[in-house]
C-alpha cells in the first residue's frame, strides 16, 4: 500500500485547528492538539549564564529543546545566547514556571509570552484619521503611494515638484488602488540628498499638504524626521507621520505624534554600513528602543508601525538578508511597512533604473506579503504593485481553505 504524503506547514492556532478539522479530529482533541502541532524556536539573546541553565533545564523538563553556548556550564562566559523550540504547549508549560526564578527570567517568561502572542495574532489595526477609516486587516495589503514634492528625489526628483502636477499625480495614483497617499518634501535618500532645515520642509510642504486633504478623501502620511515639521503638519490635519529615523532624531517628534494620537511609521535606520552582529538582531533592537522612545512619551501601542528601512545603512547583502528574514520583524506584535520601490539594491541586482525597477519592486513585494511582513507597501508605481498585492492577497487566502 502506498500512502499519500506531503509536509504541512502550521504557524499558529487558527491554521491548526483548520488542518485538525479536515482530518475529523473532535473538538476536545482540536483544543489539546492545536497546542501541539505549532512549533516555535525563539532566540533571546545575552542571558546570564546562570540564568540560562535554568531556562534549559525547565524546558526540558517540558519536553522541549534548548541550546546555549559551551561556556555556560562552567560560566566561563558570564552571558550566553539561548535557542529555545518547542511546541506552544512546551512554552506554556515552561512560562509559568520561570515566571518564579530569579535573574531576570520573570522578565524574560513575560517577554516570551508577548512575543509568542504577537506571532499568533495578526496585528489587527482600525484607524480613525478624522474622516477617514483604515483598517489593517488580513488578506488585505495596504498601498501607500509616494508624492514627491522635493527636487532631488533619486526615482522622481522634479517631475511633481508643482501644485498642478502633484495633485494630478494624487490623482493618479488614487485611481491605480492607493489606499494611502505618502508625502514628503525633502529628500531622504541614503546617498546623495541635500539636507533641507524645517522652514524650507514647510515652505514646499504646506501648499501641497493643504491642497491633498482639500480635495481628495484619502488617509495622508507626511514623511519627515523633524518634530516641528511634524507638529504644523498634523496641525493642517495630516493623518499619519512616517519617521525615518524612528523617533530617535529629534526627541520633539514622540511629543508631536502622543499630542494628536496619530498612527507613526518608525524605521530603521543608522549612518553607514556596519554591523557587529546579526543584522536583524541590531534592526529589532533599534525599532524596540524607537517603541520604548514613543510610548515613554504616550504614543498608544496601537500607533506603532514599523519599518525594516530597506537601503538605509545597509548595502546589498544587508538588504537581501533583512528582506529573506523579514517575518522576524513580527515578533514586535505591529503592522509591517515595506519600502523597497525602485530602490538601488534592485538596480544593482537587475542592472536597472530607478525607473526601470518595477518587477524587482513587484518581486521584493510579493516576498514580504508572502512572509506575513508587507502589511503596507510604499511604492511608486502604484497601479503594477496593487496589482500583484492583490494578485497574492488573494491566492494565500485560499492556502487554508
Amino acid at each position: 500500500m502506498r500512502y499519500n504524503m506531503r509536509i504541512i506547514e502550521i504557524k499558529n492556532q487558527e491554521q491548526a485547528r483548520k488542518e485538525l478539522a479536515k482530518v475529523n479530529c473532535d473538538p476536545g482533541g482540536m483544543a489539546i492538539m492545536s497546542n501541539k502541532v505549532v512549533h516555535k524556536t525563539i532566540k533571546v539573546e545575552h542571558v546570564l549564564s546562570k540564568a540560562s541553565l535554568i531556562l534549559k533545564q525547565t524546558f526540558l523538563s517540558k519536553g522541549g529543546e534548548a541550546a546555549v553556548t559551551r561556556g555556560a556550564a562552567d560560566f566561563s562566559d558570564e552571558y550566553t545566547d539561548v535557542l529555545l523550540s518547542g511546541s506552544l504547549k512546551h512554552f506554556k508549560q515552561a512560562i509559568p514556571q520561570l515566571k518564579g526564578q530569579p535573574w531576570g527570567l520573570g522578565q524574560l517568561a513575560k517577554e516570551l509570552e508577548a512575543i509568542i502572542a504577537a506571532g499568533e495574532n495578526f496585528p489587527h489595526r482600525a484607524y480613525q484619521l478624522g474622516q477617514h477609516s483604515l483598517a489593517i486587516t488580513p488578506g488585505k495589503t495596504l498601498v501607500m503611494g509616494i508624492l514627491n514634492f522635493t527636487p532631488d528625489s533619486f526615482s522622481d526628483g522634479g517631475k511633481f515638484n508643482t501644485l498642478d502636477s502633484a495633485m494630478r499625480h494624487a490623482e493618479q495614483m488614487l485611481k491605480d488602488g492607493a489606499d494611502i497617499i505618502d508625502i514628503g518634501a525633502e529628500s531622504t535618500r541614503p546617498y546623495g540628498s541635500q539636507k533641507i532645515s524645517a522652514e524650507e520642509e514647510l515652505d514646499r510642504l504646506m501648499p501641497v499638504l493643504e491642497k491633498i486633504l482639500a480635495n481628495f478623501s484619502v488617509p495622508v502620511s507626511v514623511d519627515t524626521y523633524k518634530g516641528s515639521v511634524a507638529r504644523e503638519a498634523l496641525k493642517a490635519g495630516a493623518h499619519i507621520i512616517n519617521d525615518i529615523w524612528g523617533l530617535q532624531f529629534d526627541p520633539e517628534m514622540a511629543k508631536a505624534v502622543a499630542e494628536y494620537n496619530v498612527p507613526v511609521v518608525v524605521m530603521h535606520n543608522q549612518e553607514g554600513t556596519y554591523y557587529e552582529r546579526d543584522i536583524m538582531s541590531h534592526l529589532l533592537e533599534f525599532l524596540r528602543k524607537s517603541i520604548e522612545i514613543g510610548m515613554a512619551a504616550g504614543i498608544d501601542a496601537k500607533n506603532f508601525i514599523i519599518d525594516p528601512g530597506i537601503g538605509f545603512g545597509k548595502g546589498l547583502p544587508e538588504n537581501l538578508a533583512v528582506l529573506a528574514r523579514l517575518e522576524e520583524l513580527n515578533s514586535l506584535g505591529c503592522p509591517v511597512l515595506l519600502g523597497t520601490s525602485r530602490k538601488k539594491f534592485i538596480g544593482e541586482i537587475l542592472d536597472a533604473l530607478p525607473d526601470d525597477r518595477v518587477e524587482g519592486t513587484g518581486a521584493s513585494v510579493v516576498l514580504g506579503i508572502i512572509k506575513g511582513a508587507a502589511h503596507i507597501v510604499r511604492v511608486h508605481d502604484v497601479k503594477a504593485i496593487a496589482r500583484m498585492a492583490r494578485m497574492t492577497d488573494v491566492m494565500l487566502n485560499a492556502k487554508y481553505q
